[in-house]
């Protein structure tokens, strides 16, 4: 029987489901999908026998260019093919229909991370380079101290609207980073940085106002990620992140810590206060496909100093 390639259909929602929670055991896919704009429009389904074998959503995103503007950006998640239909071409057939999707849809580049490149670049996609940080983390003998006087919290539910502008003000120019929205921060943050899994620590000055936050995600093994870090203009920076990284070692687990965050003068000077020691290592998960830009100016982009995109607006 002929494969079909087309959009989903509310009919495909329960094997969906049952795709994604196979292939992304314990990550909120489906959540995130539930929630998003046009979700049956922007996923795309091969269907063999009557059955979906293999599934990706492309989801346009507001993402900040090398310059500071804001684009339409295609970003592609949640692929996943049968264990069985694999090995067939149907997520080169899928990607091939996003790419065809996402040009119509006035996006002017494509974004996507993955631990499996080849078949991407087989499709346009390109890796780019994001240095990642790692170690054991600083004991009260090794970290020196802070330099600031911030205190610093758990953030709570509360605290999202002085998240948000922290937010926006650290990254009203940083490339590669997403334009936040209210809903944003309703849903998506929240499922992507779970209190069960994960610390926001809120920085505040003498006064009670908040100046920075740091966000940590711990997992199983030990091993905590750092993934997400605004600071504020109120407070020095350095001496700023210096407090939040002095709180973070103290929630870090016992394992490696992990920093994903941009190459900025402050985070670097800082980062002896958060790791015992450091080894920096070449991430090269994120991969770019220009769509309506050209190669040029996307390389501009997902390389530009202090490019990141943060965990929290993942797709």
């Amino acid at each position: 029987m002929t494969v079909e390639y087309r959009t989903a259909r509310r009919d495909d929602e329960i094997a969906l489901s049952a795709l994604w929670a196979t292939a992304f055991a314990g990550a909120p896919v489906e959540d995130l999908w539930a929630a998003a704009p046009e979700r049956h429009r922007h996923t795309l389904v091969a269907v063999d026998d009557g059955h979906v074998v293999s599934a990706l959503h492309h989801q346009p995103r507001p993402l900040r260019s090398a310059t500071g503007a804001v684009e339409r950006v295609g970003c592609v998640g949640s692929v996943a093919t049968l264990s069985r239909a694999r090995g067939r071409g149907h997520v080169r057939a899928l990607l091939a229909a996003a790419v065809r999707a996402m040009t119509a849809d006035g996006c002017a580049w494509s974004l996507l991370f993955t631990d499996t490149p080849g078949v991407y670049e087989g499709e346009g996609w390109r890796t780019f380079s994001r240095p990642t940080w790692h170690g054991p983390p600083a004991g009260e003998t090794s970290a020196p101290r802070p330099g600031h006087e911030a205190r610093v919290r758990t953030a709570l539910a509360a605290d999202r609207t002085a998240l948000a502008a922290l937010h926006d003000a650290y990254d009203a120019h940083r490339p590669l980073t997403t334009v936040r929205t209210a809903d944003d921060w309703a849903h998506r943050v929240p499922t992507w940085y779970a209190p069960a899994t994960t610390d926001t620590l809120l920085a505040e000055d003498a006064a009670g106002r908040p100046v920075g936050y740091v966000v940590l995600r711990r997992h199983r093994d030990g091993t905590t990620d750092v993934d997400e870090i605004a600071l504020g203009a109120a407070a020095p920076a350095e001496p700023l992140a210096r407090a939040l990284f002095a709180a973070a070692a103290e929630r870090a687990g016992p394992g490696t810590v992990r920093v994903h965050l941009p190459a900025d003068g402050a985070v670097l000077a800082a980062l002896p206060v958060l790791l015992a020691e450091a080894w920096v290592t070449d991430d090269r998960t994120g991969m770019a496909r220009p769509l309506h830009a050209t190669a040029a100016a996307v390389r501009a982009t997902v390389t530009a100093p202090g490019a990141a995109h943060w965990y929290g607006d993942s797709f």
